[in-house]
């Protein structure tokens, strides 16, 4: 997403919603490149998501550079991400869709 004023308001509201264990690179397969480098601060990798049931998020928390410095994991190497969203619908949409895409890739 290139306007980010628009990406913003899009995760306005969203909250944490439950876990996905995955990859970086699954979850670039999944749902392409993120649209955030992160927050700079908590958070190195983002992907907003518009499901079915609105907005979902993708992304790490606490446990990457951008909050541990050189302790902190590198995106690559982090396998548990939280999922935000405004419902939990959202949540399970995300989890769904990245499981079938899992299944489909090694088929």
């Amino acid at each position: 997403m290139k306007d980010y004023s628009t990406w913003i308001k899009k995760r306005s509201g969203t909250s944490f919603r439950g876990y996905l264990l995955s990859t970086y690179d699954q979850l670039c397969t999944t749902f392409g490149e993120p649209v955030s480098d992160g927050d700079g601060h908590k958070i190195d990798a983002e992907w907003l998501i518009d499901t079915p049931h609105g907005v979902a998020m993708i992304y790490n928390y606490k446990d990457g550079r951008a909050y541990m410095g050189e302790k902190g994991l590198d995106v690559e190497q982090i396998c548990e991400w939280h999922v935000g969203g405004k419902n939990t619908d959202a949540y399970k949409w995300v989890k769904q869709k990245h499981e079938k895409s899992l299944i489909d890739n090694h088929a």
